[in-house]
């Protein structure tokens, strides 16, 4: 499956998208890259009851990836310490194939608050590339204790304004 043939959309996520949302964070190698995950992300029940709290919060716009009818991911716009910040999260089956750099530009278009800000580890340069080609400018650095590791990472701040 390639971005070239293939059907991306958004749409606002659901709570029955959860089930697949919570399987694909469950991939080790994904959790690496992703680093700032829950202490226990094996807890589908803490899952669940964020993601749902998540989803009736107005200052948060979670969106679902859809890949030729398929749930491939998510990508949403939260706020922290006044910041608008993104997140986002392929199932690792599609990785590198340019799905997520379309869908976060979808996103863009649909979320205008700016500036807004993405946060990605020093070493996870997929997410890096994926935010340069959707505009964002590297602003900074910062150092936060990443469960996934168990140690503390430098992460690198993205901006859009």
């Amino acid at each position: 499956m390639t971005t070239h043939n293939s059907d991306i959309k958004l749409r606002p996520t659901e709570i029955a998208d959860l089930d697949a949302l919570f399987e694909f964070q469950l991939d080790k190698e994904g959790g690496y890259l992703a680093a700032f995950m829950p202490k226990d992300p094996t807890d589908k029940s803490a899952y669940i009851n964020k993601y749902t709290k998540l989803l009736s919060d107005p200052t948060v716009n979670n969106q679902t990836i859809i890949v030729d009818n398929i749930i491939v991911g998510s990508v949403a716009k939260f706020v922290m310490e006044g910041d608008a910040e993104i997140t986002y999260w392929l199932d690792r089956k599609f990785w590198g194939q340019g799905i997520t750099t379309k869908a976060l530009k979808i996103f863009l278009a649909i979320e205008t608050t700016r500036p807004i800000f993405g946060r990605v580890a020093f070493d996870n340069f997929g997410s890096q590339k994926v935010l340069e080609k959707c505009g964002f400018v590297k602003v900074g650095t910062d150092k936060g204790f990443a469960n996934a590791r168990q140690t503390e990472i430098e992460e690198f701040i993205y901006k859009l304004n």
